[in-house]
């Protein structure tokens, strides 16, 4: 009977336990948090802060205090993004900081955060100085043709003059960031022994040096594998990139290349056998452009964390990051957003296509923000690729869709 009893009674107290409070709708606080170079924490009010799940946006204000709240928040894991712009005399006002900018843009955001109670989440931001010569577009996927067979050689990376005046691109630097199955390097570990102050390269290219080359605002710069027009080789989904400004030259001979196309300066590179731009087609497939007066061959080399043997990446310094873009890899179970390789002042997010094993013709591009008075595009740049980047298998290279 005892027995008999105590079940009753366990069964009437579990009734009474609500389950339905895991996901019951609750109230948030998000709080800025000043970049580092300011001086004062003015300048957070008006902020507009996004809370990111899939396709789902919600956005919220911040007050006087740099704090938003968000109310009916269901318990889930989250996105957080803020960015704004500010204008040099804001610049200086905000740092002290008497060097001559364009301006600036302070951006934060924080990934794959789980919201399960009401609370308040800090939220750092970092400040970085306006770029003229970004990185618009990064064609790594590959595709196939109607007969199931891949397709690698029309990869390319194309750089874009955000700026009002023309830029001279020679002598600038391409890096491919590192990007084994297993990293090489984790962001802790980076931490750990180099104090957040190197990007580890598999790669490095340069735009030739021997001659000035001009871009005018709104013009871009074509970077490719191969010079021919891909589609003449029977693959619809590819480009015609014949008139590509720079060709990293296939030394091997697997690869067409064209005679007419300048070549790209091959200056690092840790696979002795592969000379061209190594844009794996399932990701990972970060992208930095620096400039340096330095002899970037005499850099320092590293092997994976912990070992002394095997491949070497070269260390790059990160003040000479111009841009980075992070390409993370799709996977079954989603995006690692732990296998991040660049850092969060050069990339507070990630893009990538949305085949888990690439070939499906996807190019990452950075979309449009608005268009100056000449009707040049002016493309989205909040140090942010899950805000900059949006994929497409039908834009071509120099175009950017409008939004």
């Amino acid at each position: 009977m005892k027995r008999i009893l105590y079940l009753v009674c366990l069964s009437a107290l579990l009734s009474c336990v609500d389950y339905n409070d895991a996901t019951q709708p609750l109230s948030l606080s998000v709080k800025l948090q000043a970049p580092e170079e300011f001086i004062q924490s003015a300048g957070l009010d008006g902020r507009e802060i996004a809370l990111l799940k899939g396709s789902q946006r919600i956005t919220a204000t911040t007050d006087a205090n740099g704090v938003a709240t968000f109310s009916d928040v269901i318990p889930d894991i989250y996105d957080l993004s803020v960015s704004w712009q500010l204008t040099a005399d804001e610049y200086h006002a905000l740092t002290g900081d008497p060097q001559v900018v364009g301006g600036c843009t302070v951006s934060g955001s924080l990934n794959s955060r789980l919201i399960k109670e009401p609370e308040t989440i800090m939220l750092p931001t970092q400040l970085s100085i306006n770029r003229d010569i970004i990185i618009g577009k990064i064609y790594y996927a590959g595709s196939k043709d109607d007969n199931n067979r891949t397709y690698m050689a029309g990869k390319y990376v194309e750089l874009y003059n955000q700026s009002d005046d023309s830029v001279d691109v020679s002598g600038l630097y391409i890096g491919l960031v590192e990007a084994e199955s297993t990293q090489a390097y984790t962001l802790e570990n980076l931490h750990e022994v180099y104090a957040d102050s190197v990007v580890l390269l598999k790669q490095v290219f340069r735009i030739p040096a021997n001659a000035p080359h001009l871009v005018a605002p709104g013009g871009t710069v074509l970077l490719v594998n191969s010079a021919i027009n891909h589609q003449a080789n029977g693959y619809a989904l590819e480009q015609d990139l014949s008139d590509a400004d720079f060709e990293a030259k296939d030394a091997s001979g697997k690869m067409q290349n064209n005679p007419s196309t300048p070549a790209l300066e091959l200056i690092y590179t840790m696979y002795p056998s592969v000379s061209n731009m190594n844009l794996v087609q399932s990701g990972p497939c970060s992208v930095v452009i620096f400039r340096t007066d330095d002899d970037v061959t005499a850099y320092q080399r590293t092997y994976p964390y912990g070992k002394t043997t095997g491949n070497q990446w070269l260390l790059l310094p990160k003040r000479h990051v111009i841009d980075g873009v992070e390409v993370l890899r799709l996977k079954n179970t989603g995006i690692d957003v732990s296998s991040k390789r660049l850092y969060d002042d050069i990339d507070a997010g990630y893009t990538n296509i949305s085949a888990v094993s690439g070939w499906n013709a996807e190019v990452v591009y950075r979309t449009t923000a608005k268009h100056a008075t000449d009707g040049r595009a002016i493309l989205t740049d909040t140090n942010n690729s899950s805000n900059d980047f949006k994929t497409s298998t039908t834009i071509k290279p120099r175009e950017y869709d409008e939004e």
